[in-house]
Formats: structure tokens, sequence, C-alpha cells
């Protein structure tokens, strides 16, 4: 009888540090029915019971996510309460579509955008050659000479535009 009355204190005093670390470490804003304080009294003055009504009652639920969340945060950042997340695989796929055709789109205009930036870069190249020729032209000079080498710059061809002073 004596063994039976001390297991049961040993379970009961572990019940009792059980509850009292669940209690202190429970955030404020999630325990049950009573201040935190409350549960606190509680369980310190009446180990059994006070763990038992703990246990049942007092201790904060587990979070659960809500239908559309996710349960498991991957990123938190994207991971905010009331953040849904895809529910049924064919929304998520007609969205990843949408997704990746933007995106597509995306890479079009720029393609169009860089065409555009290096014709509009060749003409005004085309441009000083040909300014810098007319040049050349009207001063005595050869064509050929004036728009300088052919891997030359727009500037060096500029440079070479000036004509030689004639040897006299």
């Amino acid at each position: 009888m004596l063994k039976l009355q001390a297991a049961f204190a040993v379970v009961v005093f572990c019940l009792w540090v059980y509850c009292l670390v669940q209690a202190i470490s429970a955030s404020e804003d999630r325990v049950r029915h009573l201040p935190k304080i409350g549960w606190i009294l509680l369980v310190l003055l009446f180990p059994l019971v006070g763990s038992l009504a703990w246990l049942l009652v007092g201790q904060p639920v587990a979070d659960r996510p809500r239908p559309g969340e996710r349960s498991v945060p991957s990123y938190p950042e994207y991971d905010r309460p009331g953040r849904a997340a895809a529910t049924d695989s064919a929304g998520d796929e007609a969205f990843l579509e949408q997704v990746r055709e933007r995106a597509e789109q995306q890479r079009r205009a720029y393609r169009e955008q860089q065409a555009a930036e290096q014709a509009r870069i060749r003409a005004a190249a085309d441009e000083r050659r040909r300014r810098a020729a007319e040049r050349a032209r009207a001063e005595g000079a050869s064509p050929e000479r004036a728009s300088g080498p052919a891997s030359g710059s727009a500037s060096e061809s500029a440079g070479a535009a000036e004509p030689e002073p004639e040897a006299g």
C-alpha cells in the first residue's frame, strides 16, 4: 500500500511539474478561460486538481491551419496569417500557366526593346559615318578615307575626316 501511495505521489509530482512549466511558458494571449497568472496559482496551490484542470481546459490549443493556409511555412515572409495557398491542383496549374505566359511576354518585350535599342545605335553610327563622308566629300577627301577603318568606332572615323595638308 505504501508503494502504491509513493508511486501515486511521484506521478502527481511529475504531472504538477509538467503543468507548472507549461503554464509558465505558455503565451499570455493563448491561454484559455483564465489569465495566465490564475492558471499558475491554480496549479501551484492545488497540484492534482490544478494540473488536471490545466490539461483539460487551460492549455493552449495547437495551431491548426485554416483551410487554404499552408501548414508548414517554407518562406516566413510569404507565410503570413490569412495568406491563402492553392486548395486545388487545377487552380494551381492554371495560376502557374498564367505566370509562365506573363514571364514569356516580358521576355519578348525585353528582346524587342533590346533589338530596337541596337537598331537605334546602328542608325546613329551610320548617320555619323554618312555625315563624316559628306564633310570629306565637301572638303575634297575620298569617302573611304573619311569613314575610317571598317572596325573603327564612329569617333575614330570622325577624326579621320579632316584632310591632310598638302605638301608643297
